[in-house]
This record gives C-alpha cells, sequence and structure tokens, in this order.
C-alpha cells in the first residue's frame, strides 16, 4: 500500500515537471515587429505553439517561427501602433494528450513599454564647421522621443562616452588636433517622455577624420582592392626577375649598368698619363744625354802694336778654348750685335795702351 502511493506521488511530480514550460521573453524591434523567445534556458526538447495576444484583442497563433536545428525557438510578430503601451499576454503548449487545451494553459503577462529596441543610427558623416569645430552628423528612422549616447576617441585611445542628450542628431568636437585621428560612433534609445527603454541600439558603423583631415565611414568594411594587391605582387615578381637577369648576363649587365674607368695613378708610364705617340714621349721625357760637355770662359780682346812699324796691325787672340768651341775669325767685320766684339783702336788710343 505504501509502495503505490509512492508510485503515484512521483507519477504525478513528474507530470507537474513535464508540464512546466520555459520561460518567454518579447522585444519590440524598432517599432516594426515584435520578437518572442523561449530558448533562454537552452534549445526545448518540444515543439512549442505559440499564442499571444495583446489588450483586448483577440489571440492569435504564431504564423512565423524561429527554429534552431529544426526546433522551435521563438517566434516573430507585426507590431501593432501603440501595441506597446497595451499588456500583452502569450503562452506555450506543447500539443501532447496529457496537457490541457490551449484555452485552458495559463497566460503570461509582458510590459512592452520598455522592451523597445531600435536600429542603430546610419549615414554618419563629419565636417568642419565655420566655427573652426569638428561637426558629427548620422541618420535614424526616428526622431521623436529619442536620446543618443556618443563615444569618441583620438588617436587609437580609449574611448569617451559623452553625457546621454535629447534633441539634434549631431556632435560637436571643440577646436580638434590637425595632427590627431578622431574616429565616433553613437547608439539611441526611447527616452523617459515616451516611455523609456531598458534596451539600447546597437553601436553604428565608426565615422573616421584626421590625418590630412581625411573622412572615412564604414572602416569596418575597408579592404585592400584587388588590382592594387595584383600590381605589388607583379612589380615584386619583376624586380626579383630582373636582379636574376643582372647577375646571370653579364652582357645585359654592362648594357644596363656600363662600367666606370678605374685610372692607374700609380703606373710608373708616363705615356699612360699622355695622349702622344711613344716616339715623341721618349723624345721629349729622355733624361739620358751622351753630349760632352763644353768648358765656357769669359774671353777679352786685346790689341797688340808693332814697334817697328809705323802702322799697328790689329789682331785679337783668344783665351784658352777647348775642343768644342768655335774660333773667332780674325779681321772679321765688327759686329755690334755680339756679347764681346771687337774695335778699332786708334793710333792715340795706341799710344795710351802702349804707356
Amino acid at each position: 500500500m505504501m509502495s503505490t502511493r509512492v508510485l503515484l506521488f512521483f507519477c504525478l511530480f513528474g507530470q507537474i515537471l513535464a508540464k512546466e514550460s520555459p520561460d518567454v521573453e518579447c522585444l519590440v524591434i524598432n517599432l516594426e515587429s515584435v520578437r518572442c523567445m523561449w530558448n533562454l534556458q537552452g534549445t526545448p526538447q518540444v515543439n512549442y505553439t505559440f499564442y499571444s495576444r495583446s489588450g483586448t484583442l483577440g489571440g492569435t497563433i504564431c504564423a512565423e517561427y524561429l527554429s534552431e536545428n529544426g526546433t522551435r525557438i521563438g517566434c516573430t510578430l507585426p507590431y501593432i501602433k501603440q501595441q506597446r503601451f497595451e499588456p500583452f499576454y502569450t503562452k506555450l503548449w506543447d500539443g501532447n494528450k496529457a496537457d490541457p487545451p490551449l484555452d485552458r494553459v495559463p497566460e503570461v503577462k509582458h510590459d512592452l513599454r520598455g522592451k523597445v529596441k531600435l536600429n542603430p543610427p546610419t549615414n554618419l558623416t563629419v565636417m568642419n564647421g565655420s566655427d573652426l569645430n569638428l561637426w558629427f552628423y548620422w541618420n535614424q528612422t526616428i526622431t521623436s522621443c529619442v536620446e543618443s549616447e556618443v563615444r569618441i576617441r583620438k588617436n587609437n585611445n580609449s574611448w569617451e562616452v559623452s553625457p546621454i542628450y535629447s534633441g539634434p542628431q549631431s556632435y560637436c568636437q571643440n577646436l580638434p588636433s590637425s595632427t590627431a585621428r578622431y574616429e565616433l560612433q553613437v547608439r539611441i534609445r526611447f527616452n523617459n517622455y515616451c516611455g523609456q527603454s531598458e534596451f539600447w541600439s546597437d553601436w553604428s558603423d565608426p565615422v573616421v577624420w584626421g590625418f590630412n583631415n581625411t573622412t572615412v565611414s564604414n572602416i569596418k568594411n575597408e579592404a585592400m582592392p584587388v588590382w592594387t594587391a595584383v600590381l605589388y605582387v607583379v612589380s615584386a615578381i619583376t624586380l626579383i626577375l630582373l636582379v636574376v637577369i643582372l647577375l646571370h648576363n653579364e652582357r645585359i649587365k654592362i648594357i644596363l649598368i656600363p662600367p666606370l674607368p678605374k685610372p692607374a695613378l700609380n703606373s710608373p708610364d708616363v705615356e699612360d698619363w699622355f695622349h702622344f705617340s711613344k716616339g715623341l714621349i721618349k723624345e721629349r721625357f729622355n733624361t739620358n744625354f751622351n753630349e760632352r760637355a763644353c768648358t765656357v770662359r769669359e774671353y777679352q780682346p786685346v790689341s797688340r802694336s808693332d814697334s817697328n812699324g809705323s802702322d799697328s796691325s790689329r789682331l785679337t787672340t783668344t783665351t784658352d778654348q777647348t775642343d768644342c768651341s768655335i774660333p773667332i775669325a780674325v779681321n772679321e767685320p765688327e759686329d755690334t750685335s755680339a756679347p764681346f766684339y771687337t774695335t778699332v783702336i786708334g793710333s792715340e788710343e795706341e799710344q795710351q795702351v802702349s804707356v
């Protein structure tokens, strides 16, 4: 009897655990759709049927399920205007015979007012203002009741998050440095005037300003063009082939890189230094002379007079000449252009000399 009661208890408890359905979380996506998920504790073991209703409207069964490995894990519903301000009810039913009918499954109430996630801003741009400040602008699908949060960093340093503000879709960086690089991202959500959301949008794609005042958008999607990479590869291959050809082909090497002459400054042959004929070089620069040297002595003409005769004869005598000297002729006409010349001395002068 006791064992029967214990078995019945475990059967009933197991049935209660089997009937417990997973939790459902719903989120409004950009006021366009409602997405409800029930895989937060893991992928369920059965395919549940999802039922939902909003406010006083009638309930409907999900028409667009989200699946994972063939198992239903969520549902996407169209968003109805102002739906987030009304109660939203959901329930899951696995359809087994042991479960109660769908109309007897308890509903779960959700408050969608703070469960809104907007799309991130797009088309971020930056420009220099006339006030010498840097202005960032962006677009967003919903403009009213929205607050923004901007983060900016300089030269790849840590992000600096600006205070949250509502209003214009712009941000001002005061007096930017012309040598710095600025990168900015922004995200948005509903403010407290329209039911503040608990969820921020994702961060937008960054916009960059700096380094020669150039602007780059969507730097995550940047990539080197294919033709640029091909050009680099072809240039490297061409350079390698040219080096190989120059090393193995002497004729092409001489044509492309003509050798420079190397003058021999210590050459013993003087002929290599000048463009003269060999014979002329030898005659001009030969230092071995075989001619005899002549001793040159100074001489002075002396006149002699004959004591027996009335007339005086003019005679010139040379002083101790060598064999190579040329004798000076006697009774030659006077040559006043010669350095040493003879002069005719008159009778009066002869007498003075003899005395």
